[in-house]
């Protein structure tokens, strides 16, 4: 910063300083033109003189672009791990909120831009000094003739400052614009939608669509300038003006004899000077402007609630879990509640079914339960701990937890997306394969090129050009799977993990997660041969637990879960 800072002095300094010697060069040519003695003398040493600042400057910029690069290293590798620190640090609740949304991307823009916010620092004091060390130096000249140029700089300064502003309004407004642009863009170049985009003819109508929100907020910034297009001819047409007359002004002072002939070298160079570093010092400025205010919204990002977690650690598989009369809502939608009322235990080493239509609440009862969320109403305990109270780290080491998207890294290779499960654990082959085995993946792993180094995406090469290959949704499940066994967990809740695995190896492989009677498994399915395995089922319906009990106590009862799988029970029976 402080190179930067000298650089800004010596920037705006030394155009004056070669500006003066080419001035006297001027002088002292036209004098031994005259016969001046020693005159001749004179000229070369300010040639030489303007030649050895020259090069200084040459090596000066040099060195700046080095650190330039550096510094912007440093900030921009700071400032952006700070932003991902926050945002995978944030309150669960605060991913369903527009607000941070709209507030993280006004924050990504600030961590994209800042690191060049010492530049734009650096060259605003440049082109300041400049703007003054001009009037300062026409100011030698002839007072007026500075009071004029100065007071000839001030509407274009203003007329900048205020097209500025407005760009910055409307940067602001259109933040939805633009996420839903972007959205679209990402989109199409996906490859994997390819596809559906195609056979569902909607190329087009995307195409469109992304050319009209681009016509909304590009164009718009566009008319914002033409706008401005009058007055910034009148600023310019004032400023041109003034410096017209300066030199004629110069001109007959010369004429008359009352000024050296290098005088007018130095007021022509000196004006266009002072009014080129005031319209550049107004640009950085107004950036500047808004740089500071999406710094006010990168610190408001940063200071978003954190998710609050106790500090009682979790050294071994609680007992129970128990649910107290639990009541839930999101934070967008605080009075409607999408869990009432729910009580339950879930007993160490238990298997447990949850199951009920769309919307009944399952997905909302892992998140209470694995931590994510917490109560409106009620306790979410662990034996006789809250799970406030409890250090989520710690509860997260116990389980293992598969979702239908469960999550499937495609920059990395087979070996690395077992091994994700349980990144402390040693990822020998051993242990790789027998999750591998385990999940049914094993097979068409080991005919990939490089087996369970290989990359899963085609767009992924090793180091020897062996190219990666893109898996089904099937092939992915299994993957998925592999972690969970790789992982071991205690506690394993399934959330549909195996929709898009066919039925004789979902059968095989719940058959090995079901064999181990030291785990407590909670399964939320729609397969009734995975649930009727649970020693107890409940189901739910808007938000409440309308019915429990073993499969057959509900068959029997003939209620809600019958209705649910009545289909799959005919099927079964014949």
């Amino acid at each position: 910063v402080v190179f930067k800072l000298a650089g800004s002095l010596l920037t705006s300094i030394m155009p004056f300083v070669t500006t003066y010697f080419a001035a006297l060069t001027t002088t002292a040519l036209a004098d031994a033109y005259s016969g001046v003695a020693a005159a001749g003398d004179r000229a070369i040493l300010y040639v030489a003189i303007t030649a050895g600042l020259g090069l200084f400057m040459t090596i000066w910029r040099s060195v700046d672009q080095y650190i330039q690069a550096k510094m912007r290293y440093i900030v921009e590798a700071k400032v952006t791990d700070r932003m991902y620190d926050q945002f995978l640090n944030l309150s669960f609740a605060q991913y369903d909120d527009k607000v941070t949304a709209d507030l993280y991307d006004k924050s990504q823009r600030f961590a994209s831009f800042f690191a060049y916010v010492f530049d734009r620092i650096a060259s605003l004091l440049a082109e300041f000094i400049t703007m003054i060390a001009g009037v300062v130096a026409l100011a030698t000249v002839h007072i007026w003739l500075a009071l004029i140029v100065l007071i000839a700089i001030v509407p274009g300064v203003f007329i900048q400052f205020s097209l500025t502003r407005a760009q910055i309004k409307h940067w602001n407004k259109n933040v939805d614009i633009r996420r839903t642009q972007g959205r679209i863009e990402w989109g199409l170049l996906q490859p994997q939608s390819i596809a559906q985009l195609r056979l569902y003819g909607i190329v087009k109508h995307l195409m469109r669509l992304r050319e009209q929100l681009r016509e909304r907020d590009e164009k718009a910034r566009l008319d914002f300038e033409r706008k401005y297009i009058g007055l910034r001819l009148l600023a310019d047409t004032l400023e041109a003006i003034t410096e017209l007359g300066a030199l004629i002004w110069v001109v007959l002072q010369i004429v008359q004899k009352m000024m050296p002939i290098g005088q007018f070298v130095f007021v022509q160079q000196v004006v266009s000077r002072a009014m080129g570093g005031a319209n550049s010092f107004v640009s950085q400025l107004s950036g500047l402007d808004e740089d500071v205010a999406n710094l006010v919204d990168y610190q408001k990002f940063l200071q978003l609630p954190r998710d609050e977690h106790g500090s009682a650690q979790i050294l071994q598989v609680p007992q129970n879990i128990v649910f107290e009369h639990v009541w839930f809502a999101y934070g967008s939608h605080p009075d409607e509640f999408v869990l009432k009322d729910i009580s339950l235990v879930i007993h160490k080493n238990q298997h447990i079914a949850i199951v009920g239509e769309n919307g009944a609440g399952k997905t909302s009862f892992i998140k209470l339960l694995t931590g994510l969320y917490n109560p409106i109403k009620g306790v979410v305990k662990l034996d006789d701990i809250s799970l406030k109270d409890i250090d989520t780290g710690s509860w997260h080491a116990q389980l293992g937890v598969l979702q239908q998207d469960a999550p499937g890294y495609s920059f990395a290779t087979v070996r690395d997306n077992v091994r994700f499960g349980d990144i402390d654990k040693p990822d020998n082959k051993k242990n790789i394969d027998a999750a591998l085995r385990d999940s049914e993946a094993y097979d068409f792993v080991h005919k990939l090129p490089k087996g369970i180094d290989s990359y899963v995406d085609v767009w992924m090469e090793d180091e020897e050009g062996n190219k990666g290959t893109d898996l089904s949704g099937g092939q992915w499940q299994r993957l998925s799977l592999a972690r969970n066994f790789f992982r071991d967990a205690p506690i394993v809740i399934l959330d549909e993990p195996t929709s898009a695995i066919d039925a004789l190896a979902e059968s095989r492989i719940f058959s090995r997660l079901f064999a181990r009677k030291d785990r407590t498994i909670i399964t939320i399915s729609h397969r009734l041969t995975t649930v009727k395995k649970a020693e107890i089922i409940y189901m739910f319906e808007q938000g409440k637990i309308i019915e429990q009990g073993t499969h057959d106590q509900l068959v029997k009862q003939k209620g809600a879960y019958y209705k649910m799988f009545e289909s799959q029970l005919h099927e079964t029976e014949k």
